[in-house]
């Protein structure tokens, strides 16, 4: 079951693939890490919110108890400094913007801002379909399939489906994994939210509709023949 496939590929020489990875920016229903240090912990302390120590995988809860939720302004409401627009902005420019305005009151402060919520779904047919959280500043097609345990022998390596949402609402994009030109797609990096769907192969859908049917006549069998032994007994 192979995926990229191409000719050009040798062990002597390395194939060289251009992709730049797409710049990230803020947007409602973000949950921000938000720390800041400074020479006077009493203030920087202010703005660094205490929660569990170990952030449990998997547990959305856990995000909003330890970070800044963005709401749908656009805003998050720090102690002290009060609503800050982030939406439509890098990290590294929030990050720089926050500096800003928590240096207004807290002297030498310096802020680290980390995106938490960045979440990925794997549905369909994979070993383990679920909702995986990513603590790193990207993620990739193949990495999220390899969170998810990998397609099944069943699953249609051609025909995956991504879904991202937008500001206009949702975009799907078919993915095929065999296809070499997927490391230059704009799609092979993936966003926060973003869902991935494999399809099952008609072979798996063929063989799950004939033991429905398989069912369906063992079923119809049964009564008929529970209404033939009530008929003969009376």
């Amino acid at each position: 079951m192979p995926y990229l496939q191409n000719s050009s590929y040798s062990t002597q020489k390395p194939v060289e693939v251009d992709n730049p990875r797409p710049t990230y920016l803020l947007q409602p229903g973000d949950v921000l890490s938000i720390k800041v240090q400074s020479v006077q912990p009493a203030l920087s302390d202010i703005f660094n919110v205490q929660g569990p120590q170990n952030m449990v995988s998997g547990d959305p809860s856990t995000l909003y108890l330890t970070g800044y939720p963005v709401d749908e302004a656009g805003t998050i409401n720090l102690p002290t400094v009060g609503r800050v627009k982030v939406t439509g902005i890098t990290l590294t420019q929030a990050q720089a913007l926050l500096e800003q305005k928590v240096g207004a009151y807290v002297r030498d402060a310096n802020v680290l801002v980390k995106l938490l919520s960045f979440k990925i779904t794997v549905l369909g047919e994979v070993r383990l379909p679920g909702r995986y959280f990513v603590y790193n500043p990207q993620a990739t097609v193949l990495e999220a399939l390899g969170m998810a345990g990998d397609l099944t022998e069943f699953g249609n390596r051609q025909n995956v489906k991504l879904v991202r949402q937008t500001a206009k609402g949702s975009e799907v994009v078919l993915i095929d994994l065999t296809d070499p030109k997927l490391l230059q797609s704009p799609y092979y990096y993936l966003l926060p939210n973003d869902a991935l769907y494999v399809e099952p192969l008609k072979a798996r859908t063929a063989r799950g509709n004939a033991n429905n049917l398989g069912l369906v006549f063992a079923g119809i069998s049964a009564v008929v023949l529970l209404i033939s032994y009530l008929t003969t007994n009376r």
